[in-house]
C-alpha cells in the first residue's frame, strides 16, 4: 500500500494571487533554483506543454525520468505517471500538481481485485498496461506501453498464456497484432471509449480525403476503420511525415497542440465524442493540471508523492524490464 502522500501546499489559492505574477518567469526561475525538470504528456492543456522541459507519451515520459539528473521532478500528467517516474528515482523528489489527476483505467483495477483475478490462471503470465497503479505494477511480469505492447507480448515464450491489464481494447487490438490468445481485463478508458462511430464516419463523408488515424485504446469498431493506428507519439510521426491534407485523430483532443505546431498546413481533425455537448474528449484527469498549480508546486515542494519504498521496488522490475526490451 502507498504511505499517505505529503501534502505542504498552501490555502487554496484565487485568480487574484497570481495576477501580479508572469507565470512562465517564475516557473522558470523556481525550475532553476530547484534543480527541476518539468515532464508533461501530450494531453495536457496546450500552455502546460509550452512550459514543459519534455513532452511525450507514457513510454517516452518514463524514459526521460529514467535519465534525468535533476534534483526534482515536476509531473504534469496523471497519477500512475508520477508513480512511474518516482519507482524509477526513489531518492528524488516527484511532484504532482494535482494529486486528484487520476485515470479511470488505473481506477478500475484494483490490486485485490488483480490479485484474484491473476490467481485463477496458475502459471500465467502478466503483462499491466502502463495505465495502472504502482501496486498492480508490483503485482506484475512486464509492463508495456502502446508505443512498445507489441513488442513486449512478442517477448513471451509461446507456450505461456498470458494476462493482459487493464485495458480490454489495446487488448483486444494486441491480439489481432500478435496473433497471440489473451485473457483480458475488463477495463476502459473514459476519453477513447466515447468516441462516436457515427459521427466518425459523418466527418468523413464530409472530409472524403481525410484520413483517419486512431490510438489503440478506441474501441474496436473505431479502430476497424483507422488508416493508422498507434500510440500518441506513433500518431504525431505519421501526420509529420504522411502526404496526406487532412486528418481525422481519435485520440485525447491535447495532442492536437503538437502536431498543429509540427505540421501546421495540414488540416487536423479531433474526433467528435457521442455527446456533441460534451468535451469529452478532453480527459477531465489531465487537465487538472494548471500553470498556477505548477508554480505552487516549485514553490512549496508540495504536493509531493511519497510510496511504500517495499511496493516502489516491486514495481520497479517490470518496468526496467520493459524499458531493456525497449532498447
Amino acid at each position: 500500500m502507498n504511505l499517505p502522500l505529503v501534502h505542504r501546499a498552501p490555502p487554496p489559492a484565487s485568480p487574484a494571487d497570481f495576477a501580479h505574477l508572469d507565470l512562465d518567469e517564475e516557473i522558470r526561475r523556481l525550475k532553476r533554483e530547484r534543480n527541476a525538470v518539468f515532464l508533461a504528456h501530450y494531453y495536457q492543456d496546450s500552455e502546460i506543454q509550452d512550459l514543459a522541459d519534455f513532452i511525450g507519451d507514457s513510454l517516452q515520459l518514463a524514459q526521460a525520468a529514467k535519465k534525468t539528473t535533476a534534483d526534482v521532478i515536476v509531473f504534469a500528467g496523471v497519477h500512475f505517471m508520477a508513480e512511474t517516474a518516482k519507482i524509477l528515482n526513489p531518492t528524488k523528489t516527484v511532484l504532482v500538481p494535482d494529486m486528484a489527476a487520476g485515470c479511470s483505467l488505473a481506477d478500475g483495477c484494483p490490486v485485490d481485485q488483480f490479485k484474484a483475478w491473476k490467481a485463477r490462471y496458475e502459471n500465467a503470465y502478466t503483462i499491466s498496461y502502463i495505465n495502472c497503479t504502482a501496486a498492480v505494477k508490483a503485482e506484475t511480469d512486464l509492463i508495456c506501453t502502446s508505443s512498445n505492447a507489441v513488442k513486449m507480448v512478442q517477448s513471451v515464450p509461446a507456450d505461456k498464456q498470458i494476462l493482459f491489464a487493464p485495458d480490454r481494447n489495446l487488448g483486444r487490438y494486441l491480439i489481432k497484432a500478435t496473433g497471440r490468445d489473451m485473457v483480458l481485463w475488463p477495463g476502459s478508458c473514459i476519453v477513447h471509449e466515447t468516441f462516436s462511430l457515427k459521427r466518425l464516419l459523418e466527418l468523413k463523408r464530409k472530409h472524403p480525403s481525410a484520413k483517419l488515424i486512431a490510438h489503440p485504446e478506441c474501441e474496436e469498431n473505431i479502430l476497424e476503420e483507422a488508416e493508422f493506428i498507434g500510440s500518441t507519439a506513433a500518431l504525431l510521426g505519421f501526420v509529420s511525415r504522411d502526404d496526406a491534407d487532412t486528418y481525422i485523430i481519435a485520440t485525447e483532443s491535447g495532442i492536437l497542440h503538437q502536431m498543429r505546431k509540427a505540421v501546421p498546413h495540414k488540416t487536423l481533425i479531433a474526433a467528435p465524442p457521442e455527446n456533441e455537448s460534451c468535451s469529452c474528449n478532453e480527459c477531465p484527469f489531465m487537465r487538472l493540471n494548471t500553470p498556477e498549480k505548477v508554480y505552487l508546486a516549485l514553490r512549496d515542494l508540495a504536493p509531493e508523492l511519497i510510496m511504500d519504498p517495499v511496493e516502489r521496488e516491486r514495481a520497479r522490475a517490470p518496468i526496467e524490464r520493459m524499458l531493456e526490451l525497449s532498447q
